[in-house]
C-alpha cells in the first residue's frame, strides 16, 4: 500500500466551523446579521437572519450530566474520539493527526453539504465569500496536505463572480457548487459565463450530493427504514443537471471543463451513458428520429464526452472496481469521506485492502493517489 493516499472526499462540516467564522469575516455593514451560535431548546444552532442552518458541536462536553442517545455517530465515534468539543476536523493539528492514523498524505476537503441559505443576495454572497476566505486560513496549516473545496453560490452570476475571485488570489484548485439547487436551471443561457469561466482559471468544478436527513413527516422516520431514506435522494439530485451538460452541449461546447461527481455513487452512470449514447445514434443515425438538426452543437457520442471531462468519487465501492474498464482508471478517484459516519476512516487501508486486493499495485495507485494527483496537479 502506498504512503501517500490521496483521499478526494473529506469534510470541514457546519457543526465543526469556529463560532467566529463569520462574525470576524463579514464586511462591518453586515456583521450584525452574521450567522452566529444560539442556544435553541437546548442545542447550539447555527442562526442567520432569524433561519436555523445546523447545529454546532462545540459545546464543551459537561461529564456531571448523563450523555443524551446520540441522534448520528460519525467516523469519530468508530475511532475512538467522542468528545465533539474538540472539532478535530477544523483543528488543522488534530485533523492531520487523523490523516496519519489513516495513512492518508492529503485531504480534499468540501465544506458543508447545504446552500448557504438567506433570502438577501449581498448577505449571502458575503456569507459564501467569508466562508472560503476561511478555508483558505484552515488549509494554509499544511496547503501540501490539505486542499479545501470553495462554495460557490447557487445563481450563475454570482457563482462567476466567486469563482473569478478566488482564481485571482490563487491556490484554488476546484470549487463546489449545490448543483441540486442551482437556479435556473443549467440549460438557461445565464451559465454561459460560467462555463467560461471555468475553462479560462482551469479549475475543476465538483457537484457533491446534499443528503441531510429525512424530511419532517417522512414515514420511515424513527424507523429501521430510514437508514435506508437517504438512498432515495443520491441519483435524484444528480440526474437531470448530468443529462443536461450533454443535452445542452456545454461539454461539447467548454472541452476544457472538468467535472468531479463526489459521493453520489458510480454503477447508474454505466446505463446512464449507455442511455445518452443511444439518444445520440437517434438523432444523427436515425434520421425519421429528427432529422432536423438545428444547427446544435452535439456531434461528440456522449460516452466520448463523459471519458473526456468527467470523474467520480468512491470510498467502499466494489462497483466501482468492476466497473473499471467503462471509467478507465483515470477517472475513478478514491476518497474516505472524513468525518462523516460513512467514512471509512480510521480504516482505510483495510477498506481498500478489500476491494482492490486482486488488482496489480500500478492501478491501486492509480485509484489512491496517481489519478488525483494529475487531476489537482500535485507533486
Amino acid at each position: 500500500m502506498p504512503p501517500d493516499l490521496i483521499s478526494c472526499d473529506d469534510h470541514l462540516d457546519l457543526g465543526q466551523l469556529p463560532p467566529d467564522l463569520w462574525t470576524t469575516r463579514l464586511p462591518a455593514a453586515l456583521r450584525d446579521r452574521a450567522p452566529v451560535i444560539e442556544d435553541r431548546n437546548g442545542q447550539a444552532v447555527w442562526v442567520c437572519d432569524g433561519k436555523v442552518w445546523g447545529n454546532w458541536a462545540g459545546r464543551p462536553v459537561d461529564r456531571n450530566v448523563p450523555a443524551a442517545p446520540k441522534p448520528l455517530y460519525s467516523a469519530l465515534d468508530r475511532g475512538g474520539m467522542t468528545d465533539p468539543s474538540e472539532r478535530r476536523p477544523a483543528n488543522a493539528s488534530l485533523r492531520l493527526k487523523d490523516m496519519d492514523r489513516d495513512g492518508v498524505q492529503t485531504h480534499v476537503i468540501f465544506g458543508p453539504i447545504f446552500s448557504i441559505t438567506t433570502e438577501d443576495p449581498v448577505l449571502r454572497d458575503a456569507c459564501y465569500r467569508a466562508y472560503n476566505d476561511g478555508l483558505e486560513e484552515f488549509c494554509s496549516a499544511a496547503p501540501d496536505r490539505l486542499l479545501g473545496v470553495p462554495m460557490l453560490p447557487e445563481y450563475p452570476e454570482a457563482a462567476t463572480a466567486e469563482l473569478y475571485r478566488l482564481a485571482r488570489k490563487g491556490g484554488v484548485r476546484q470549487v463546489n457548487i449545490q448543483i441540486a439547487a442551482a437556479k435556473p436551471a443549467l440549460s438557461d443561457p445565464a451559465w454561459e459565463p460560467f462555463w467560461n469561466a471555468l475553462e479560462e482559471t482551469g479549475i475543476v468544478l465538483a457537484w457533491h450530493v446534499t443528503v441531510i436527513g429525512l424530511k419532517p413527516g417522512d414515514p420511515a422516520a424513527g424507523k429501521p427504514a430510514s437508514v435506508f431514506g437517504t438512498t432515495k435522494l443520491f441519483m435524484g439530485q444528480f440526474l437531470e443537471p448530468f443529462v443536461d451538460l450533454f443535452a445542452w452541449g456545454i461539454l461539447e461546447r467548454h472541452p476544457k471543463i472538468k467535472l468531479v461527481l463526489a459521493e453520489a455513487g458510480t454503477g447508474w452512470l454505466p446505463w446512464l451513458v449507455e442511455e445518452l449514447d443511444y439518444r445520440h445514434w437517434r438523432l444523427w443515425e436515425a434520421k425519421e428520429y429528427w432529422a432536423d438538426k438545428g444547427g446544435i452543437m452535439l456531434q461528440a457520442k456522449p460516452s466520448e464526452l463523459f471519458k473526456r471531462q468527467i470523474y467520480a468519487t468512491f470510498q467502499e465501492d466494489h462497483v466501482a472496481i468492476a466497473l473499471l474498464p467503462f471509467f478507465g482508471e483515470g477517472h475513478l478517484l478514491w476518497a474516505s469521506d472524513y468525518p462523516h459516519p460513512d467514512s471509512v476512516w480510521p480504516n482505510s487501508r483495510a477498506a481498500i485492502e478489500r476491494q482492490m486486493a486482486h488488482l496489480s499495485p500500478d492501478t491501486r495507485r492509480k485509484l489512491t493517489h496517481d489519478n488525483a494527483a494529475a487531476l489537482y496537479g500535485l507533486a
